[in-house]
Parts: C-alpha cells; sequence; structure tokens
C-alpha cells in the first residue's frame, strides 16, 4: 500500500493503473477508521482492481470550529489498520494547503434535500462536503465510490451531485456497521464518556422499537415517541427526528405516502453528537 500526499502522485498511482486496464474505486474518509470504513474499504477491494482510501479531515464541512479542532485524526493508526486487514492500493493523505491552496468558492445548488436536517442544524455543511467530494471524484474519477448509510443525508445528496455535474461514477452505498450493542459504529465514538458509552445504544434501540408503531401510529406520533423516549434518559438530548421519504428526504405526514420510508436522527450523548437511521418501508 502507498502513501501519498499530493494530488500529482495520487494522479500518477491511478494512471498507472488505468495503464493495466484495472477498475479503480474510491473510499473517502476522513479518518479515526474503524470497522465500517473497513466494510467500506472490502466492498471496494471485491469489486475493483484498484483502491484508493482517501484520509482528509476537510475543513469546508465544519461549521463549528471546536468540532474540527476535536475531530480525531489518527493517521498512523489508519495506515496499519488498513495494510493489516485490507488490500488497498493507495492512501491519500493530503493537507488543507494541498487541497485548497486558496479558497473553494463554489456553491452547489442542492435544492430541498439539503435544507432539511442536518442542512438546517448544520448550515453549509453539504456544501462542503460536495467541495471535497467533488474534488475527490476530479483527481480520481473513479468508477466506483462508497458510501456508508448511516449518513443517509449525505448519500442522496452526494447522488445528487453527480447527477447535476454529471460525472460517470456508480455510488455505492453500503449498509451501516454496528457494535455488539446496537450503536453505530462512528469516528466520535471515540470521545463518549465511560456514562455516555452507557446509553448510547439505546438510541438504536428505540429506532428498532418504534417500527411496531407503525400500525396504529402516524408517521408524527412514532417520532414524538421515539424522541420522548430518549429524552427521558439522562444524558440524552435528542436534535432531530424526522420521519421521511426516502428519495426527497422531506418530512412525511403518511405512511402511504411513499413506499420507502427513513427515519433519520441526531442525538446529543453528553457533547458528542451522534447521528443513526432505521428503514421503516422500501
Amino acid at each position: 500500500m502507498k502513501i501519498v500526499t499530493t494530488i500529482s502522485e495520487l494522479k500518477t498511482a491511478v494512471a498507472a493503473a488505468r495503464n493495466e486496464g484495472k477498475t479503480v474505486g474510491l473510499v473517502p474518509t476522513m479518518g479515526a477508521l474503524h470497522k465500517g470504513h473497513l466494510s467500506l474499504v472490502g466492498r471496494a477491494c471485491d469489486e475493483c482492481k484498484f483502491v484508493v482510501v482517501s484520509i482528509f479531515v476537510n475543513p469546508t464541512q465544519f461549521n463549528n470550529p471546536d468540532d474540527l479542532r476535536t475531530y480525531p485524526r489518527t493517521l498512523d493508526a489508519d495506515v496499519e489498520l488498513l495494510t493489516a486487514n485490507t488490500r488497498a492500493d493507495v492512501v491519500f493523505a493530503p493537507t488543507a494547503q494541498e487541497i485548497y491552496p486558496e479558497p473553494d468558492t463554489r456553491v452547489f445548488e442542492l435544492g430541498p434535500i439539503a435544507e432539511v436536517m442536518e442542512g438546517k442544524y448544520r448550515p453549509g455543511h453539504f456544501n462542503g462536503v460536495c467541495q471535497i467530494v467533488s474534488k475527490l471524484f476530479m483527481y480520481v474519477e473513479p468508477d466506483k465510490a462508497y458510501f456508508g448509510e448511516k449518513d443517509f443525508q449525505q448519500l442522496a445528496i452526494i447522488r445528487k451531485m453527480v447527477s447535476d455535474l454529471k460525472f460517470n461514477i456508480e455510488i455505492v452505498p453500503c449498509p451501516i456497521v454496528r457494535e455488539e450493542s446496537g450503536l453505530a459504529v462512528s469516528s466520535r465514538n471515540v470521545l463518549l464518556t465511560e456514562a455516555s458509552r452507557k446509553i448510547a445504544p439505546l438510541i438504536h434501540k428505540a429506532l428498532k422499537a418504534s417500527v411496531t408503531l407503525m400500525t396504529d401510529h402516524t408517521p408524527k406520533e412514532t417520532a414524538n415517541w421515539v424522541v420522548g423516549q430518549l429524552n427521558s434518559t439522562k444524558g440524552f438530548e435528542v436534535e432531530y427526528y424526522d420521519i421521511v421519504d426516502g428519495n426527497t428526504l422531506q418530512t412525511i405526514t403518511s405512511w402511504n405516502e411513499t413506499n420507502y420510508v427513513v427515519g433519520c436522527i441526531t442525538v446529543y450523548a453528553g457533547k458528542v453528537r451522534l447521528i443513526d437511521n432505521i428503514t421503516y418501508k422500501k
């Protein structure tokens, strides 16, 4: 596995693979890798002959300076994990100066799917995501790019960006990986206190339990039940829970509005912001 830090090195490595007729897969990450990331890389390695993993904490998608400052950075451990558990070919670990030698002023017109949920609470976040992912797509020009379904809204937005910008790239969604407790694995989990880690699995437990309410509760009643369950737990504060059309990400009022229904949640466990989701219908 080769570690490169410049765009030119990255392009050279990809070009060599292309010259050998290899299909190219890309797994964009912000590092602090865990078994969720490894599942993405593993899927990429199964489906592509040449795999690039990017590790870059992208400053333009953080609207909270403290969140950017405290985001875990563990490059050496990440490389060790990839080497031991995958056959990834290249790790692209650039500096911010390499990616943004001057400010990226591009504004992406993402429409209603970017205005709800994370878009509402983290203004500018998805524009920053599109800035970095579009750059990676231009550098690598992958055949396939792999993203986790835990970041459900992000996945929808990247698909829209790919369509709008006419990238010839297949976006491959990968299932949420969970700890034995049910907690969705996340780089942020390492920031949980012992007390917060004990209660964090209750998020997924409440989401799973809420599926049984579909028969005699409206989506709004179901969402209110989930919020009530979690907010009654000391140490939790729900930021939002929206039950939405899985394609448009707009809140639904009836289970019959669409055949694809997903519930998306963000909860503060102490000071750590955790996201998760569950599919009610698909």
